[in-house]
């Protein structure tokens, strides 16, 4: 999917319009369609049919989370930054207190969903290219597919680990409570100013494989002040899933109900001019509205979602889902 503008409402267009609207809101993304003479216009209006469609997902896939009490974050990073091993040391140390899920999501192998199989947790593995044209990212109807193989009545905690990718995934609302990011210091540090979008889209960045800070020519201060140009308000938290380094403090920040995403609102105002309806969720309590062609106008606020520890008796499944669409259950029976 190429770049698009895209405001923290879900509109998307370019700069060549002439209704009038209000750009105090932080952007989601910037893109530039000037360069496509010819079908600059039709590009933008494709993907704002393409984006409507994946954000209405996502909203459905947030209302079940939330129904649920679950708590989600989108894990997303270069591929080989280490999601996987920090998700194994994740699950353990978080296993005794909360039911945590993976939705597993790449582009083709079960490997990294073997790789987290036993530890005690729920695994969905969604393969893009097993139905989905092998995207590089995980979409909204993905992750929908894919939360329809666990069983959200036994989850307090679900990771989304995303398809490794530094661009496409930070452009894409699956659902989730937070966005978060793996980045190793082997990467160099002139990545968050070479690819904004992920680094300015995530509420923490875990800088991992800080273990090999003596043996790199790494310049950490660098890439610290380079993030800070791009996303200052980012959390930041030095870790190595090899070593341990670093763990306890992720898991901390993934359990904090504090660290949530604001809704995907904004103040534009714009022409409902077909009848709908949707929910506004106000500190726990949805309010439902039907919309029947007036304008109204769209006032920021949050959605809150809970996301408790849980106690007792738990069983964990695990669904595999291969290329050929062939499932392997498998059930295991863990006491808390």
């Amino acid at each position: 999917m190429g770049r698009f503008h895209r405001h923290s409402d879900g509109t998307v267009h370019d700069h060549d319009h002439d209704h009038d609207h209000d750009h105090r809101n932080a952007h989601r993304d910037v893109g530039d369609h000037s360069g496509y003479l010819d079908t600059g216009t039709e590009r933008v209006e494709v993907l704002e049919h393409i984006l409507a469609e994946n954000d209405r997902t996502a909203d459905a896939n947030r209302r079940d989370l939330a129904a649920a009490g679950v708590r989600s974050v989108n894990l997303m990073s270069a591929p080989g930054a280490g999601k996987t091993t920090l998700l194994r040391r994740t699950i353990s140390t978080l296993g005794e207190r909360v039911r945590v899920g993976v939705l597993e999501g790449d582009i083709a192998t079960s490997l990294d969903a073997d790789a987290l199989s036993g530890l005690g947790a729920q695994v969905s593995l969604v393969n893009t290219s097993a139905g989905f044209g092998g995207e590089c990212h995980l979409d909204a109807t993905m992750v929908r597919a894919g939360l329809g193989r666990l069983g959200l009545d036994r989850l307090d905690l679900l990771v989304i680990e995303n398809v490794g990718n530094l661009v496409c995934p930070a452009e894409f609302d699956v659902g989730e409570n937070a966005k978060a990011m793996v980045y190793a210091i082997t990467e160099g540090e002139e990545k968050p100013l070479k690819y904004p979008v992920m680094f300015r889209a995530v509420d923490v960045v875990v800088v991992n494989k800080i273990d090999l800070l003596p043996h790199l020519d790494f310049d950490l201060p660098k890439f610290l002040d380079n993030l800070n140009r791009i996303n200052p308000r980012a959390t930041v938290i030095q870790a190595s899933a090899r070593t341990g380094q670093g763990v306890d403090e992720w898991c901390a920040w993934l359990l904090d109900s504090n660290n949530r995403r604001p809704a995907m609102t904004g103040t534009d105002d714009h022409d409902h001019s077909s009848e709908h309806e949707h929910e506004h969720r106000h500190d726990d309590v949805v309010h439902s509205h039907a919309h029947t062609g007036h304008e109204h106008e769209h006032t920021e606020h949050e959605h809150e979602h809970r996301g408790a520890e849980g106690d007792g008796e738990a069983t964990h499944e695990h669904t595999h889902v291969h290329q050929a669409g062939l499932e392997d259950d498998h059930g295991h029976d863990h006491s808390h």
